[in-house]
């Protein structure tokens, strides 16, 4: 691990949550004039998940920025115009297009190592006859590429999906939109600019500028949150966080080397706090050792446990409300109505931002009523009852 050099500015917890929260978008006026393509550049990132209970996780993040931005304009602003592609940074994600040469690293580390989990039994053949249908066809899913199983279990991918998950790893095709939840796939050199289209970058300069961007869309962040941000390793940000233009900060009851990016320290982060409902896989909040960290809340997704296991439902999704993470709840639609299957607030002053989230968010998917089925105490389900019944 590199040592930082002794830092020179010094961060209260308060203000590193402020900074936190401005370089994700939550506090001041959000640049609605950039739209949700603004917000993918700002954050650099956006992750997919299979997950829809109110909408997709990708859908989530925009809206809890800009507030009630439609559906479809959300698609159509990561997937038209060659503006972003999916490849896979902190998980799998979206990514603005400037980003493509930034992950040469990756793509090359992914073709020396050969292959990915499931193995080609001809890759030569299978890619040759992949490229040859895009090259004639021209965007395609799996499906329309042959077909993703091959009829046994469920997990069991088709040598044709083999063969174009491969050819997504190493960069000779482009996951260039979603439809119906599928990947479409292209070649990319219709789906890449031309001036972006390439893998001059070498593995050094592709580090060093995406723990840069990290730096940026984090604020500030330690050796682990930056790594985290597009799943790097410790020792690859150590190697160029030095020439990063990151600057070594120390963070209140932080305990560890921190880095900030200087644009966040030069004016002090004020403005309007964003009252919204989180996915629980928002950058704000994915990495749950930073998000207790920086907000004393502890969070985890428990869409994978057991049912009767879980403390705070299937979909849980933070509260945000005065820069601070003041509850969760766990939402469903029933017809029209949204319902809160199961809340908790961190104090009685959550009730009220609470029901103001809930009825956006009612509005946002196109239901007329909000009921709370559940709460973590009677007091707490009275509490935010009687405020919807105030806001509507």
């Amino acid at each position: 691990m590199t040592t930082a050099p002794p830092p020179t500015v010094f961060l209260s917890a308060d203000e590193a949550r402020r900074i936190a929260l401005r370089a994700q978008g939550f506090l001041g006026a959000p640049d609605r004039r950039g739209g949700v393509r603004g917000v993918l550049r700002h954050l650099g990132a956006v992750q997919l998940d299979t997950i829809s209970v109110l909408a997709r996780s990708h859908e989530l993040v925009p809206y809890a920025r800009l507030g009630a931005v439609g559906r479809d304009t959300v698609e159509q602003a990561y997937w038209s115009d060659r503006h972003a592609f999916e490849y896979w940074s902190h998980a799998a994600c979206v990514l603005p297009i400037e980003e493509w040469p930034h992950f040469a690293f990756r793509r090359r580390a992914r073709r020396a190592r050969g292959h990915r989990w499931h193995i080609l039994q001809d890759k030569e053949r299978s890619t040759r006859a992949v490229l040859d249908r895009l090259k004639a066809d021209g965007p395609l899913t799996s499906t329309e590429l042959g077909g993703a199983k091959n009829g046994g279990e469920w997990f069991e991918w088709s040598e044709t999906k083999i063969a174009v998950e491969w050819l997504l790893d190493t960069g000779e095709v482009v996951c260039s939109e979603r439809r119906g939840w599928k990947r479409v796939y292209d070649l990319p050199e219709r789906a890449v600019p031309d001036a972006l289209l390439h893998d001059d970058l070498d593995d050094r300069e592709c580090l060093r500028r995406l723990v840069a961007l990290a730096g940026r869309s984090l604020g500030v962040g330690t050796r682990a949150d930056i790594a985290d941000y597009h799943r790097l390793k410790g020792d690859q940000v150590d190697a160029v966080i030095a020439d990063s233009g990151l600057v070594p900060v120390a963070v209140e009851g932080w305990g560890r080397a921190a880095w900030a990016d200087p644009a966040a320290l030069a004016t002090v982060p004020r403005g309007r706090h964003r009252t919204t409902l989180l996915s629980p896989f928002d950058s704000l909040v994915w990495d749950r050792a930073r998000t207790e960290r920086i907000f004393g809340f502890t969070h985890r997704l428990e869409a994978y446990v057991p049912k009767p296991k879980r403390i705070h439902g299937y979909f849980a999704m933070p509260l945000l409300a005065a820069g601070r993470l003041q509850g969760r709840v766990d939402p469903a639609r029933e017809g029209s109505a949204l319902v809160a299957r199961q809340l908790s607030l961190t104090s009685p002053k959550a009730a009220r931002p609470m029901a103001e989230a809930l009825l956006e968010a009612a509005s946002w998917v196109g239901c007329d009523s909000v009921r709370v089925e559940r709460a973590g105490t009677p007091s707490q389900a009275a509490a935010v009852t009687a405020e919807l019944a105030a806001l509507v």
